[in-house]
């Protein structure tokens, strides 16, 4: 049921799954419905290729399950979203259900279009960092270059300089390196 804050509504999980399956990326980020077109080819192609490496280096040896957009990424009553690629540590395997992940995945990854590029930039990137999520790249198709975001101990991200040729997500207990060479 949707919340009323200060004469504002907010939508929720329970309106969210009424929205219509209509082939463009629906989201609600702080209650408010975000809709965009399905990506475009290059976006895809650039997201398969990401997506190939992380499922070599952690899914097929046990480590981590990663997921591709449409999955639905729950994060708190008024939040859910379709990121690109999301990594969860097999440890938390219990936040994946049949229908959507339940909590911060430890890696979320966003290629921006120019649909999103804005909301990736600021809306997503507070939500991720509110959120917990371990780690934000941000993926430019433009410059052909990735910028991570890493939570710190104080919960806030530390932005890296964008990078072209490989990237790395560590974790305690992870590790993959991204060769962007293959990617672009």
């Amino acid at each position: 049921m949707a919340i009323i804050e200060n004469g504002h509504t907010r939508l929720t999980y329970d309106e969210y799954i009424h929205f219509p399956d209509d082939g463009r990326i629906h989201e609600l980020i702080e209650g408010e419905h975000h809709v965009s077109p399905a990506p475009g080819t290059r976006h895809q192609t650039i997201s398969r290729r990401i997506q190939f490496q992380l499922i070599r280096q952690l899914e097929i040896p046990g480590s981590a399950d990663v997921f591709n957009a449409p999955t639905d990424v729950q994060l708190g009553k008024i939040n859910v979203v379709q990121p690109d690629i999301a990594v969860i540590d097999r440890r938390r395997s219990y936040i994946i259900s049949p229908r959507k992940i339940n909590e911060a995945p430890d890696l979320v990854i966003e290629i921006l279009s120019e649909s999103t590029a804005a909301r990736d930039h600021t809306l997503k990137l507070y939500l991720y960092q509110e959120a917990g999520v371990g780690e934000y790249w941000i993926v430019d198709p433009e410059s052909n270059s990735v910028t991570s975001f890493k939570l710190t101990s104080e919960g806030t991200y530390c932005r890296s300089d964008p990078v072209s040729r490989s990237i790395e997500f560590r974790t305690e207990h992870l590790y993959a390196l991204v060769d962007l060479t293959e990617v672009w």
